[in-house]
């Protein structure tokens, strides 16, 4: 009887003893068309329910549930409307990152295989062996992009071999590029649940860094290869400078107040009409929750608004989404949740149309823009793109100055239009 009993207690902790273990950091792979993209992700939690985060730099970005049972893990990112689904066998997480079940849209995120292993730290070259390419870089741009960009920043943190930089398109960032120096380059990557990329960086005997970039841009192929300058260097050889964000959009009229007239997620249709914004300091900022350099610029857009609304701020955000999203708007539904966003979130559109329902702004094609409107009514600014937390010191300066044109604004009384036009866009 003893012995039965003694064989009853180890059949029964057996599979605990064998269980492996799925909390801890992971060294993961994410396989795209263009590259493997080496990241970290982090997981908490072992039987049951548990959480898992990717990282933007030192940013953290979680999953909105998930679970692991029997050696099944599934992670859920309902602000990317993404999946993470993968088996632990053997000391290794294989599996698939892509669309959730529930997001049909032809537009969605790819399905990328996924790959990862237990994190264990890398020896690292003597500091004293690794070139100082720390700074502010600008990347000139031989081809005719889409944005008419002649010239890209490049922003680099470095401590030693290690690296952590940013490229600062018209449109945003590439988000933070992470990785260290080995065999006489820099290989840095990024995945934060979008814009996955990889990133080699080989200094040039000139003092120049030449660039090979993979990350399926519209406006980089695969494997392009770019050179980044210093700006004094840039100057010297008459390079062009990088687009200001302020000039590139603009308004048919900045006398005329920005007019919108959509539903907003509950369908009570909102406009600029409304009581809410008249003698409002008032954002309209045009985005999407497909857009990753939405995703950066909307949790301070919500901070600037709890700071700022009541004293007078008003901030209107028109989403442009996928088809399906716009009939079940789904992941905006936890994308708005996951941000704390407390403005008025109005569904404009699909990216194809917002031109057409956008009258009024000139030259506008990137995600995310953002008009800022003074009391009477007046566009005082238009800004396009956001300066990701992985810009660094370009990220705090460009929270400085909208919180100074916006302190600035509001400082100022309304005054009548000089001209108005009642019409709104449908």
């Amino acid at each position: 009887m003893k012995h039965r009993n003694l064989l009853a207690v180890i059949l029964a902790i057996a599979p605990a003893a064998l269980a492996q273990p799925i909390a801890g950091i992971w060294q993961a792979t994410l396989t795209t068309k263009e590259a493997q993209i080496p990241f970290r992700l982090e997981i908490d939690g072992e039987e049951g329910d548990v959480q898992g985060w990717f990282f933007n730099g030192d940013q953290k970005v979680y999953s909105t549930s998930g679970r692991f049972e029997n050696g099944k893990l599934v992670l859920n990112f309902d602000q990317y409307a993404s999946r993470l689904e993968a088996t632990l066998k053997d000391g290794v997480l294989e599996g698939t990152y892509g669309r959730s079940r529930t997001d049909s849209s032809s537009a969605g995120r790819a399905i990328n295989s996924f790959r990862a292993t237990v994190y264990t730290q890398q020896a690292k070259p003597s500091a004293a062996r690794v070139p100082a390419i720390d700074g502010l870089w600008e990347i000139p741009l031989t081809q005719s992009r889409k944005h008419g960009e002649a010239s890209w920043r490049f922003v680099v943190r470095q401590s030693g071999a290690d690296v952590s930089a940013a490229i600062l398109r018209i449109d945003g960032d590439t988000g933070a590029l992470d990785g260290t120096y080995r065999d006489g380059k820099f290989v840095l990557s990024h995945f934060s649940g979008g814009r996955p990329a990889l990133l080699e960086v080989t200094p040039a005997r000139d003092g120049t860094l030449d660039l090979v970039l993979r990350d399926g841009h519209p406006e980089v192929a695969p494997g392009n290869r770019l050179k980044a300058v210093r700006p004094a260097q840039a100057r010297a050889q008459g390079l062009p400078v990088p687009s200001d964000a302020s000039l590139h959009t603009g308004v048919t009229d900045p006398n005329e107040r920005f007019h919108f007239r959509f539903p907003d997620l509950d369908g009570k249709t909102v406009s600029d009409a409304d009581p809410r914004f008249q003698g409002k300091v008032v954002l309209v900022n045009v985005t999407g929750s497909w857009c990753p350099n939405c995703h950066d610029e909307s949790p301070y857009l919500a901070e600037l608004y709890r700071k700022y609304h009541d004293a007078g701020l008003e901030i209107v955000a028109l989403n442009f989404e996928e088809e399906d999203q716009l009939h079940d708007p789904t992941r905006l539904h936890a994308y708005v949740k996951q941000y704390g966003i407390g403005y008025p979130i109005l569904l404009g559109g699909t990216p194809a149309e917002v031109n057409a329902k956008l009258p009024q702004a000139v030259n506008l094609n990137s995600w995310p823009t953002t008009f800022f409107q003074d009391r009477g009514g007046r566009i005082r600014r238009v800004h396009v793109g956001f300066a990701g937390p992985a810009t660094g010191e370009l990220n705090t300066l460009l929270k400085q100055e909208f919180t100074t044109e916006i302190e600035r604004l509001l400082a100022e009384t309304a005054a009548p239009l000089v001209s108005e036009n009642q019409g709104a866009a449908r």
